[in-house]
């Protein structure tokens, strides 16, 4: 199913959109069976009360087509940078551009930071040529960002990468 990126509707979610975007998160994540190790593939990736316990830290942003929700993207200020975290796109609507667009919106969004961070699975090479697509650059430190703005598990901090891009 090919959708035009144009008609999303792009916005905030509230707690009552946590189910919905844990069926994405989840649906997603299926993606990493095929680059993780079995042993650090978490089935289910993500919970409602994960969901909402990450709502407290940052906001989520959904981007919608008609009334369903395509993907997700969370917005979490830590000291001086922003970091984009959880994106998501439903496997049917990935690579149409959804992912750009929830970038497009939050991105102008930021503000007091100097710089955006994402972190991604190394062997995760469809994210990393959209985060470089998007102008992003690969940290020179990858585990000196992760530790520093980060609280992930080991395991995923060892196959994980970041990305940055400057504001200023």
């Amino acid at each position: 199913m090919t959708i035009d990126p144009n008609p999303l509707s792009l916005r905030a979610l509230e707690p009552a959109d946590g189910p919905a975007a844990v069926e994405v998160i989840n649906a997603a994540a299926a993606w990493y069976a095929e680059f993780l190790p079995p042993e650090e593939v978490e089935e289910p990736e993500m919970t409602v009360a994960s969901w909402s316990e990450e709502a407290r830290r940052m906001t989520w942003y959904g981007a919608f087509s008609d009334d369903q929700l395509l993907g997700v993207m969370g917005l979490e200020y830590a000291g001086d940078a922003a970091l984009f975290r959880h994106a998501y796109v439903l496997p049917a609507f990935q690579r149409q551009g959804v992912a750009a667009a929830l970038h497009a919106h939050i991105e102008p969004q930021v503000a007091g930071v100097a710089k955006l961070i994402v972190g991604t699975y190394a062997a995760n090479y469809q994210a990393r040529g959209a985060l470089e697509k998007g102008g992003y650059r690969l940290s020179p430190d990858s585990e000196a960002v992760l530790r520093r703005y980060y609280e992930i598990p080991e395991d995923r901090l060892r196959s994980s990468v970041t990305y940055e891009k400057d504001l200023e």
